[in-house]
């Protein structure tokens, strides 16, 4: 995210693990559209206004691809559009942004019999001008490229080694094992949340089945992020609530599994070892984790412990994915049950830490928390004259 943005506004995006809040302006706007119904979703076209391009796509992925795109380019939405008027056609950036989409969709239909081989980060790598010639190689350059290459390489295919089912047994194991994490029923953390040199309190409160609420505490008031098992929302200080759709439910309810390594196992409907590479200082086991009508899983164990030291999931978009990667670390035992109280999520708009100071589990844990707050009476509509 850009520095210009202010704490709160970045508090939301980054606390949940999310990549599809945008802009204010896009998110005032996808709040005051209506919902669609759960028999019949709407699609872009029938949402929003004055869509030309992406006509037939499920109208809760529009924002997520906005996403996409500006991620790829490395701008922000109002490169595009007008802030605050959506609709407009007024700048010239979005009429060719939209000639660019509609030629990647015919190179993948044309060439890759309709696989989405070819995106806009294809050839843009986070600039509005893609690089149409080679640069001269330069100190930093081949720096980058040694670096580049050394990581490409870290990959070790292995023979012979333990299998998905395995690394997600040892997984449990290392966890505390069944017993004692299905005892699990709240858990209760307090910490800091850093982005940038900004250290933040937060609280999270969790609760079984799938509950989880996150307060960060900006100087301005609460930013919050809920899910309560089976639709989450956002709120900050001045704002109104926004819903989470998508890919995003699906994030959120992964964060507030307290029994992830129990339900690991059944939520892969495939998995495969992918090899060993190095996470830190330690060789882990990668595995990917396919699961059904979602985006798969890459899950990473540290070879020795056996503990969850990398997740990566992925948001589906119209364009393309967007990859959200949490690093764990500092695993402590509370009540037999190890979970880490350290943790990194990056995304490509920017990332954030956690550190917790302080973790209670099975203590009370009103269920009013987890109710989603109304939304505001709509304003009256102006007498036709």
């Amino acid at each position: 995210m850009k520095a210009k943005q202010s704490a709160a506004a970045v508090g939301i995006t980054l606390c949940i693990g999310l990549w599809a809040v945008v802009s204010d302006g896009a998110k005032a706007q996808q709040a005051a559209l209506p919902q669609a119904s759960v028999s019949a979703p709407k699609t872009a076209v029938q949402q929003f206004k004055n869509i030309q391009v992406l006509k037939d796509i499920p109208a809760d992925e529009l924002i997520p691809t906005m996403q996409f795109v500006a991620t790829s380019l490395g701008v922000e939405c109002e490169f595009c559009h007008v802030h605050d008027a959506f609709d407009k056609d007024d700048k010239k950036p979005k009429q060719t942004a939209r000639k660019m989409i509609e030629m990647m969709l015919t190179i993948n239909q044309e060439n890759f019999e309709g696989h989405r081989e070819v995106t806009c980060y294809s050839c843009h790598r986070g600039s509005t001008n893609p690089v149409a010639m080679p640069p001269v190689m330069s100190a930093e350059m081949e720096m980058s490229a040694n670096a580049h290459a050394g990581a490409e390489g870290s990959e070790t295919k292995i023979v012979g080694g333990p299998t998905g089912d395995e690394l997600i047994e040892k997984y449990l194991r290392a966890a505390g094992g069944s017993a004692a994490i299905n005892k699990v029923n709240t858990r209760v953390m307090e910490g800091t949340i850093s982005f940038g040199d900004r250290n933040i309190p937060i609280d999270i409160y969790s609760k079984e089945p799938d509950e989880r609420i996150s307060f960060v505490h900006t100087p301005d008031g609460d930013s919050v992020t809920a899910f309560n098992g089976h639709e989450g929302w956002l709120a900050a200080p001045k704002r109104p609530v926004h819903e989470m759709h998508g890919p995003d439910v699906d994030a959120a309810a992964i964060d507030a599994d307290l029994r992830f390594p129990a339900r690991l196992k059944d939520a892969c409907s495939r998995t495969e070892v992918r090899g060993v590479e190095k996470i830190g200082d330690h060789d882990a086991y990668f595995l990917d984790c396919e699961r059904q009508e979602k985006t798969p899983l890459h899950l990473y164990f540290d070879e020795k412990s056996g503990l969850l030291v990398r997740l990566v999931r992925f948001g589906e978009t119209a364009l393309g994915q967007l990859p959200t990667q949490i690093d764990y670390t500092d695993y402590r035992e509370i009540e037999g049950v190890n979970i880490p109280y350290r943790w990194t999520l990056a995304r490509p708009g920017g990332r954030f830490t956690i550190q917790l100071s302080d973790v209670r589990q099975n203590v009370p844990v009103d269920d009013a928390k987890f109710v989603k707050p109304p939304a505001p009476p709509e304003e009256p509509k102006a007498p036709a004259k």
